[in-house]
């Protein structure tokens, strides 16, 4: 029988791979992003290609209430949903106070209350085939705080811990939740932020690398998965636990300063 995956921010990037990546599975899609227009040309992509049924509806998740009102729009279609992907979300660089509110309060919507209020939603109806599972996207950023993109890793964090108490907390059924947590990614996210002009970005890896890791990742139940990262960054996630917080506070800054 073919999966259905919901894939929230499917209209480019990580989200656009994992559309790829679910219906080279064999499984149909209802994608929602912004851009009717990038929905449209993977729709026909994919249903092309791999003969997918594919759904598009363009939300900005960014709103008030947009979440449910994707809910609502998807449970018209009578179509179970075995895979939720929140992939959505967006992040801004610069100093707390000087960067627009609207903007972050968007962020702020996007990266934490609508992935919440999705997984709020379609929970009860996996629990009730005691089957399904939820893929969310995080980052590495949530291991620590950000200066110079304070709220964003701040919505990360939020993700990853959410994601983790809630997979406990389902641990007695066959619902998983998996948090996919990529470091430099060559997608739109990185201008959409400004963090393009800085170092942390000098070395990316593909959309197409951290998809794979986090849909293999979903499809076994993991917990956690981290994906693109340096051998150097790697080191430095190691270090987080052993380095005095004014001096991480300081060498997070410094990255995520324009060069």
């Amino acid at each position: 029988m073919k999966t259905t995956a919901l894939i929230t921010g499917a209209s480019s990037g990580i989200g656009k791979e994992l559309a790829r990546i679910h219906a080279e599975k064999g499984g149909n899609l209802i994608i929602a992003a912004r851009r009717q227009e990038k929905l449209d040309e993977l729709k026909t992509e994919l249903e092309e290609k791999f003969n997918a049924k594919v759904t598009t509806i363009v939300k900005d998740l960014s709103k008030p209430n947009a979440a449910k009102e994707l809910y609502n729009e998807v449970s018209k279609l009578n179509s179970n949903v075995d895979y939720l992907i929140n992939n959505a979300g967006f992040g801004l660089r610069g100093k707390f106070h000087e960067l627009s509110w609207e903007r972050q309060q968007q962020m702020i919507n996007l990266n934490m209350v609508a992935l919440t209020e999705l997984m709020y939603l379609f929970l009860p109806e996996m629990i009730k085939r005691n089957n399904g599972k939820i893929l969310n996207t995080s980052s590495t950023a949530s291991f620590m705080p950000g200066p110079l993109q304070a709220i964003y890793f701040a919505t990360k964090s939020y993700v990853t811990f959410l994601s983790n108490a809630v997979a406990e907390e389902l641990s007695d059924t066959n619902v998983t939740v998996t948090n996919l947590m990529p470091g430099a990614t060559e997608t739109e996210f990185g201008k959409t932020s400004g963090m393009d002009e800085t170092g942390l970005f000098e070395k990316t890896v593909t959309a197409r690398s951290v998809a794979e890791d986090g849909y293999n990742a979903m499809l076994k139940g993991k917990l956690d998965v981290v994906s693109g990262l340096t051998f150097g960054q790697n080191l430095m996630m190691k270090a987080i636990p052993f380095t005095p917080k004014k001096v991480l506070l300081r060498q997070i800054r410094q990255m995520q300063e324009v060069n």
